[in-house]
Formats: structure tokens, sequence, C-alpha cells
């Protein structure tokens, strides 16, 4: 995601059918595999709001026409780096 929004505006994101759905589209995945992150990693990582990632891939999946560009946009431009940063130190942590 952050190539495809890498010098986008929100105004660009908001006006392109095309890349709100595929971020909204990548979104879902995220949420889904972080439901299989298990509890201690997670814990280990209190800064990501775990339960949100979960229920904004949820929200998005069953009540996708009260879908909001904008939160959306903040998730992706705000927490996704967030959960990146922990995904990648708990992946570290398991090649140890």
């Amino acid at each position: 995601m952050e190539e495809a929004l890498a010098g986008v505006s929100f105004d660009d994101y908001a006006g392109s059918w095309l890349l709100r759905s595929a971020v909204e589209r990548g979104v879902e995945v995220i949420s889904e595999a972080s439901r299989h992150i298990g509890a201690d990693a997670k814990a280990r990582h209190p800064e990501v709001r775990w339960k949100d990632i979960a229920g904004i891939g949820k929200h998005s999946r069953h009540e996708y026409q009260t879908v909001d560009s904008l939160i959306i946009w903040k998730a992706v431009t705000h927490d996704l780096p967030i959960l990146k940063h922990a995904l990648l130190a708990i992946r570290a942590s398991l090649e140890r």
C-alpha cells in the first residue's frame, strides 16, 4: 500500500474509485491477517490498535456501503506504519 499511496493526497485518493477500492481490499487482507497473530505477540506491541485493525476489516466487508474514505485514509497513513514496525519486530523475534 505504501507504493500505491506514495505522493498521493487525500483528495487524489478520495477522487479515485480504483485506488480506494484497492486500498480498502488491502485493509481487509491486513485486518484478517492480524486476527492470526498470537496474543503474546500482540501484548508485546500495545502501541498497535489490534482490536481496531480487526474491526475495520469486518466493517469494510459487511458494512461496505458506509465505509468512510477519510477513516480509511487515516488508518493507512497513520496506523499502518505503526503496524508495519510492530510486525517487522515480531518477525525478527521469530527469526532468532
